[in-house]
């Protein structure tokens, strides 16, 4: 029994061999009155938040909506019709060298009919041999660029066959 009480633990023997429990030092007092000040503290913490929950819920709901003008609206039809024509591209270049062939001349529906399909058939083959419906777009985005960089070259290098004007010309139906 010596050696328990040389150990460290609280017990002290007497003649029934019930346990005596020792006073509490100044350290075990501060060390419980340190642990009390803080379950006090987070309780008055999560109080407080049940109090902002509440009090935010009861307020009511103000949303401010900018109002948009014509231009706004103009604006986004036009950035429309240049993702539709970007998403074309492959299919209007493509229709644009077959009608450069002498004796081949398509009016303005059937070089859209003509350059939807060959645009949707190309996107379908990406979509086929690429698995994934986001890496195939993507493919076919960076197919869309690359398109448009080769027609600009054209442009820019044959400074007087104004490629995009004759494009544009086939498109809406001019000879």
């Amino acid at each position: 029994m010596n050696d328990e009480f040389q150990n460290g633990n609280d017990f002290i023997p007497t003649p029934d061999n019930t346990p005596i429990e020792q006073p509490m030092t100044a350290a075990d007092a501060a060390a419980e009155e340190a642990q009390n000040a803080a379950n006090a503290a987070a309780e008055e913490a999560a109080r407080v938040q049940m109090d902002y929950a509440t009090q935010e819920s009861e307020e009511p709901q103000i949303i401010i909506q900018k109002e948009r003008g014509f231009a706004h609206y103009v604006g986004f039809a036009l950035l429309c019709v240049l993702c539709i024509i970007f998403y074309f591209l492959p299919g209007i270049a493509l229709t644009f060298a077959i009608s450069l062939i002498p004796g081949i001349s398509l009016g303005a529906v059937a070089a859209w009919t003509f350059s939807a399909l060959l645009s949707v058939i190309a996107w379908v083959i990406f979509k086929i041999k690429i698995k994934g419906f986001k890496k195939s777009f993507f493919f076919y985005i960076g197919l869309c660029v690359a398109v448009f960089a080769i027609l600009l070259a054209i442009e820019v290098l044959t400074e007087n066959y104004n490629l995009f004007s004759n494009i544009f010309a086939m498109l809406f139906g001019a000879s």
